[in-house]
């Protein structure tokens, strides 16, 4: 599902709501997510899951083609840990 089909998907369940609001709210949520995790904060929706952004050390790596050694930096990278009850529905309807 892509931004604009949850946002459209918000706006036929919830008919009473403009549907620049809902963008409005789908983006704000995004982006409040973002912003804590830019700050090293974890997120976390019960039932859903929890954001939170894990760090890689500096190490030396291998070019593929190549073989030569290539250093890679140091990076802080996005990561997302199921909760219960997403991992059960998804376990449940298999």
């Amino acid at each position: 599902m892509t931004k604009s089909e949850l946002i459209q998907r918000i706006a036929e369940l919830n008919p009473h709501l403009y549907h620049r609001d809902v963008e409005r709210i789908v983006s704000t949520v995004f982006d409040e997510i973002g912003i804590a995790l830019s700050r090293g904060d974890r997120v976390e929706l019960r039932g859903f899951g929890a954001f939170s952004v894990k760090h890689r050390d500096a190490r030396v790596g291998r070019n593929p083609r190549t073989g030569a050694a290539v250093e890679v930096d140091e990076k802080h990278i996005p990561f997302f840990k199921t909760g219960k009850l997403l991992r059960d529905r998804l376990n449940d309807g298999a």
